[in-house]
């Protein structure tokens, strides 16, 4: 009689806990899973500096602070009496996202006495892809796929004759195609472009780096 009761108790405590298991199976199959591929919401500030530099005899302008080490570079290697900014451009780019950009601005080469604001420069700027990335020391760099500048300048070519002489006045394109790398947050020298008969260049800086938010 009690081998009866001590069965009958065992098998009542096996069907509890089976029931335990069964419900706790259940809720889990129908809790919502994490989702592995949650979307990347990083994302980075890029800076694009057009600097101007000239042999012209023309005041040196002073440049933000945190191109000093690349002003350095450039007056070490590069035999130009001065240097302007002509222009910052800063955007904000989905990590592993891409950048499409066109403008049309005042003249670059705007030294030229010939060329004026009714002669504008147009210009683009893209990146197809933009992303963080680890170098072989495992430190963190900012990649640019496909960085891709180009520009078209006004240059004079000659004059019309009359009593108030006309200029003439032609569009030249220029750029640059590349793939780079940087650290964040450091500017770095893409590359120099020669532009108009003056012998003027057209230097051009870039920069990115996670935004804070």
């Amino acid at each position: 009689m009690k081998l009866q009761k001590v069965l009958s108790a065992l098998v009542a405590v096996l069907m509890v806990a089976l029931l335990i298991v069964v419900t706790s199976a259940s809720s889990s199959a129908q809790e919502p899973k994490p989702n592995d591929n949650t979307e990347d919401q990083t994302n980075l500030d890029t800076q694009l500096y057009l600097i101007v530099a000239t042999n012209q005899s023309v005041a040196d302008e002073k440049l933000p602070a945190s191109l000093d080490p690349v002003m350095k570079q450039l007056r070490a290697t590069l035999p130009f009496k001065s240097y302007r900014l002509a222009a910052t451009l800063l955007n904000r780019v989905k990590n592993d996202g891409r950048l499409d950009l066109s403008w049309i601005g005042a003249p670059l080469i705007s030294a030229q006495s010939e060329v004026s604001p009714l002669t504008p420069s147009f210009s683009s700027f893209k990146i197809r892809v933009v992303k963080l990335a680890k170098n072989t020391a495992g430190d963190t760099v900012v990649q640019m796929a496909g960085f891709n500048f180009g520009a078209r300048f006004p240059i004079q070519t000659m004059s019309v004759a009359s009593t108030n002489a006309v200029p003439v006045i032609n569009y030249e394109n220029t750029g640059l195609q590349t793939d780079i790398s940087m650290r964040e947050g450091e500017p770095v020298i893409v590359g120099t472009l020669n532009v108009g008969p003056s012998g003027d260049a057209l230097i051009l800086v870039v920069s990115a780096k996670r935004t804070l938010r």
